[in-house]
């Protein structure tokens, strides 16, 4: 049985259902969503003993990030001391890198400022560690070629989101592709992922079409309901590669990306605290976001690309992503862009995957989800 044959067979309440895939899943457990402060120093001014591969829970990063606390008056006032690695009050000293480097106009920009933890809340330790461990023992979909009546469903915006076992309220379908839901107030992290990829690497990519290909999905905040002085809710829009695990948000692991309302800040794989990007939703705004993928000019120079297979990186696709706020385009950024040292990876984003619309809700969230390109407040070029 091909990729997307088993799309046939659903039942009528279910008209295009996800590929059947076997994926394991782990029990939820409660959220606890804390504050915390912004990054004030950049990660690779710590001590090279610290192993960034093994940091993989809140408990982790905080012994390594936070600085100590210590009772003694005497230590208070005193400055950093070298071999402690504990981070000081004072700001670090300056470089005169201008100095060594007079023309700075032929710098690239430099990577968005990063945060160790969200300032408006966090997910548990141990729910990272089960989402680490799901990653690490199951890999990404391999792509395979829809049939002509899947394909079709997806370029008509017939889609629907699949609700995990983690999302606790109601989802109901207004018109096609269009989907109205509410979660309780106390729902925990969970994710909503098209029924059916936006983007097929196998039908789609650039590299086999010659195409430039767009995907795009949009969502309407009505309303957030709960929530406490160290939990806000929220949700987040973003796309994800297949599997996923189900209790967490879009941007947070491999293969997948997202943009938070309660912060604004963008994720790519990335468990820390995001980076800057925007300003947080409001009730009542719809915000899109959309995914370009193209050929890199030294590809497209070539009168006729080669067919290499998908997932090669002999030649990358250029690959941009960008953000509307009621249909206006309100920023974007290259997926390929400079990045710190401790940003995960870009695996199973640059075009060689499928991708998911992925909408990511933790509290009360009312919503609004829209696949449907007439239902859009954006206007494709």
């Amino acid at each position: 049985m091909g990729l997307f044959d088993c799309c046939s067979g659903g039942s009528a309440a279910d008209k295009n259902p996800t590929p059947n895939r076997p994926v394991t899943t782990h029990p939820r457990n409660d959220i606890k969503k804390t504050k915390s402060a912004q990054l004030t120093q950049p990660v690779t001014s710590q001590p090279s003993s610290s192993n960034m591969a093994n940091l993989s829970t809140a408990d982790e990063k905080r012994r390594v990030f936070e600085p100590e606390q210590s009772g003694s008056a005497n230590n208070a006032g005193s400055s950093q001391n070298p071999q402690s690695g504990v981070p000081s009050d004072n700001p670090p000293p300056y470089h005169n890198w201008q100095e060594a480097v007079p023309d700075t106009s032929v710098l690239p920009p430099p990577p968005s400022q990063g945060y160790l933890y969200s300032n408006t809340g966090n997910a548990s330790a141990e729910d990272a560690e089960r989402a680490h461990d799901f990653c690490d023992n199951t890999p990404l979909w391999i792509p395979c070629k829809p049939s002509p009546s899947v394909y079709n469903a997806v370029k008509q915006g017939d889609i629907r989101p699949v609700r995990p076992r983690e999302y606790s309220g109601q989802l109901d379908l207004v018109s096609n592709g269009r989907w109205r839901g509410r979660t309780f107030d106390n729902n925990g992290d969970c994710i909503l992922l098209s029924g059916l990829p936006l983007y097929f690497a196998a039908e789609d990519s650039p590299l086999l079409t010659e195409v430039t290909k767009t995907i795009y999905f949009e969502v309407k905040l009505l309303g957030l309901y709960g929530g406490t002085a160290d939990q806000t809710p929220g949700f987040s829009i973003g796309f994800a590669a297949q599997p996923y695990p189900s209790w967490r948000s879009p941007g947070w692991e491999r293969g997948s990306l997202g943009v938070f309302s309660d912060d604004g800040c963008r994720f790519v794989n990335d468990s820390w605290g995001g980076k800057e990007f925007t300003t947080e939703f409001n009730a009542g705004e719809t915000v899109g976001l959309g995914m370009t993928f193209s050929l890199a000019p030294d590809v497209s120079n070539m009168g006729n690309p080669p067919q290499i297979p998908v997932g090669s990186r002999k030649f990358p696709l250029c690959v941009d992503v960008f953000f509307t706020r009621n249909g206006q385009r309100a920023g974007n950024w290259d997926l390929h862009e400079e990045v710190d040292e401790d940003a995960g990876g870009i695996g199973g984003l640059e075009g060689d995957y499928d991708l998911y619309g992925a909408l990511g809700l933790f509290g009360g969230v009312e919503f609004e989800v829209c696949f449907d390109q007439s239902g859009w407040l954006w206007t494709p070029p």
